[in-house]
């Protein structure tokens, strides 16, 4: 039996005893939150299936569609708003059963003290990271095992990872379930050969990592080139008899500057399974182009048709595809071009990429992503979709058949193949009040250019409310549409509520952000290394003032994550410009974080820490408390394993100090992405009715 988490909403401010605000949802929102969302999208590697997660109104369910007509069945049905994760979804190679892992937090920093699995709901029984099965035809899903991140092999079985060990089930559920082999290492990332009979994975060992095979049918382990560095993401040649994998530098050496950014150079090595011995196949520049690439899915290293390697860098500044000959020589620029190739999926027969990038016809389309087509041997990419709309993750969904996810600017999340038919459920029952944003740009005062998206109805007459909204992350980028990510997804829903409901309201992709090339991820000065970013937000906040329809008296800003450090700072640099703030599991003292996370090792060398760590705590919200004037409500999960509830903790007492106005939402059990629908609409009612006392006359 559940029992009612209740919210905790204690106002701690200078004038105490005030009410707290009427908990009911204000009208309309509980409609703008119930936008469709897909996820997941999985193919079968020799059969004509899909399948899909799909999240509506906080009930997750998986679907399934199979060619030549890719009707949508429903895999799982019914279920309620539980808090738990469905994730890890695959499909057998003969696509006749799928996979899946429910619960979890695999968003999170670091894993929670004693494993202990998410609560958001406040189950009387505790949750468990589970494996579950089901086969396409219609049968009954059932639990495998406890464990995490599913994959298929031969015979039908299913390898997992379960407390950090490699684990054999039948993948039916009969008989019981053995681990697979004892290893001292953290193991992870699986893959099974073509023939599903041999298993790759990744050993972790603190400071470095081995990549392993492990054969089931003499109980054999194969270390591949086993060395001192950090040895990743193994991927299988045709044949079976060659792995590739990354390789970069193990956690030692000479310290770093923490203050200035300093050249990751990496290599691909390609082993002989039967010896282990490896050879290099290619090695990166030396220069900060040439650093292991920090973008959403990494290297993505694969093996391709024609004996060729195919993987991502950023040697011309940019996130691109490359490819060369598993032999060795020069790589092959596959995707030139000012833009950002993100997710990428092999065709069926390995000669062509099927990628998403924002780019396009349009300038507008630098803030979109469409899916296109390259072949792994020339650069000649095709677009496979154009226009208003955001398109991600293609999957090869047959031989000459793609399918990928899609959204647009008033259109939830939705699966569609070929040149755009919905394969279903659609998306077009979501119906809220929405405007259609607009791209702007400004310079910061600095110089550099900031990318971000406008939501204001035409045709406004009297001045208007502003807020800046400043995601999280910081390695993400807010599109002019519906993110392929359901945290930004839910912040977009939230942006178009509140221009619907008299707001101007403007998402600011500040730099530190993807998208705009590695220079403006990768900017100098910036985090806590000097906070140079928040330049981008007093530019947003500049560029509010500076339009017509705006009461530049009136200009509020709300964020997440880092956008919830970046709200705290502006809180607290600026008061005279942002005159209310939410901030949502926010970082505010730097320095506080990196010793706990990222502390020295304990010897002799200490490089530039102690200069570090006084930047860091300069570059940090609390570090401003003597001009911090506004009002802020501080909402948090005290179960996140990304930011720590400390952070809110302490903020919120130097606040009584101040005697800064301040509320708190906290939500027992919720962590850092909150999983449960009932706690966004909390959280949201929270920021709205805030909003509205301080913002509207």
């Amino acid at each position: 039996m559940k029992t009612r988490m209740w919210l905790v909403l204690a106002l701690a401010m200078a004038s105490a005893g005030r009410a707290a605000p009427d908990p009911a949802p204000p009208p309309g929102l509980r409609a703008a939150l119930a936008y469709p969302f897909a996820s997941g999208l999985v193919a079968a590697a020799r059969a004509d299936r899909i399948a899909w997660i799909r999240i509506v109104d906080g009930v997750r369910t998986v679907w399934t569609a199979a060619g030549p007509d890719y009707r949508a069945v429903a895999v799982t049905r019914g279920g309620s708003d539980d808090g738990q994760e469905l994730t890890g979804l695959t499909i057998a190679p003969d696509g006749r059963r799928i996979a899946w892992t429910r619960g979890g937090d695999h968003d999170a920093n670091w894993p929670a003290e004693g494993d202990l699995q998410p609560d958001p709901a406040s189950s009387a029984d505790q949750p468990h990271l589970t494996i579950w099965s089901a086969p396409v035809d219609g049968g009954k899903p059932i639990a495998i095992d406890e464990g995490d991140a599913p994959a298929f092999g031969a015979d039908g079985r299913i390898a997992y990872v379960k407390a950090g060990k490699v684990w054999l089930a039948d993948a039916a559920g009969r008989g019981k379930p053995a681990l697979a082999f004892f290893d001292r290492g953290s193991d992870g990332s699986l893959a099974w050969s073509p023939d599903g009979r041999r298993l790759a994975f990744v050993s972790r060992r603190g400071d470095h990592g081995f990549v392993g095979v492990f054969t089931p049918a003499d109980r054999t382990l194969t270390w591949l080139a086993p060395s001192s560095g950090w040895d990743e993401t193994p991927v299988w040649s045709p044949a079976g008899d060659r792995i590739a994998f990354t390789h970069r530098a193990g956690s030692a050496g000479a310290p770093e500057s923490r203050l200035v950014e300093t050249p990751q150079p990496w290599s691909i090595r390609v082993a002989d399974v039967a010896t282990g011995t490896a050879q290099t196949a290619w090695a990166s520049p030396r220069d900060l182009n040439g650093s292991f690439p920090a973008v959403p899915d990494g290297v993505w290293l694969t093996w391709a048709a024609g004996d060729r390697l195919v993987f991502r860098a950023e040697m011309d500044g940019w996130p691109h595809l490359y490819s060369l000959p598993a032999r060795g020589g020069p790589p092959l620029l596959l995707t030139p071009g000012a833009y950002m190739v993100e997710h990428v999926a092999l065709t069926r027969d390995g000669t062509a990429l099927l990628y998403d990038a924002n780019t396009g016809a349009a300038v507008e389309d630098d803030d979109r992503r469409h899916v296109f087509s390259v072949p792994v041997d020339r650069a000649a990419p095709e677009p496979l979709t154009r226009g208003a709309g955001i398109e991600w993750t293609p999957v090869a969904a047959a031989a000459n058949r793609v399918a990928y996810v899609a959204a647009g600017p008033t259109r939830g999340a939705e699966v569609r193949i070929d040149g755009g038919t919905v394969v279903g459920p659609a998306a077009d029952g979501y119906a809220a009040a929405m405007v259609v944003p607009r791209r702007v740009t400004f310079r910061a005062a600095d110089g550099v250019l900031v990318h971000a998206q406008l939501f204001a109805p035409p045709g406004l007459a009297a001045k208007r409310p502003a807020l800046v909204f400043v995601h999280g992350g910081p390695p993400r980028q807010m599109l002019l549409g519906f993110p392929y990510m359901d945290y930004y997804a839910h912040a977009y829903a939230l942006n178009q509520y509140l221009a619907a409901h008299g707001y101007v309201v403007l998402s600011v992709n500040y730099r530190l952000g993807i998208g705009y090339g590695r220079a403006f991820q990768h900017a100098e000065r910036a985090g806590p290394a000097g906070a140079a970013e928040y330049r981008d937000v007093q530019a947003a906040g500049r560029f509010l003032q500076s339009l017509a329809e705006v009461d530049g008296g009136r200009i509020g800003i709300w964020g997440g994550s880092y956008g919830g450090y970046l709200t705290a700072m502006a809180l607290a640099r600026d008061s005279a410009t942002f005159k209310a703030g939410v901030d949502l599991h926010g970082v505010h003292d730097w320095s506080r974080l990196i010793a706990e996370e990222d502390a020295p090792a304990k010897r002799y060398e200490q490089g530039d820490w102690d200069a570090a760590l006084k930047t860091a705590f300069d570059s940090s919200p609390i570090a401003s408390m003597a001009t911090w004037r506004s009002p802020v409500l501080l909402i948090h999960g005290d179960d996140d394993r990304n930011v720590r509830f400390n952070q809110t903790i302490d903020l919120a007492r130097r606040l009584d100090d101040r005697g800064v106005p301040y509320e708190e939402l906290v939500l027992p059990n919720e962590i850092h992405m909150f999983l449960r629908q009932q706690d966004w609409l909390k959280a949201d009612t929270a920021l709205v009715r805030f909003f509205d006392a301080r913002l509207k006359r």
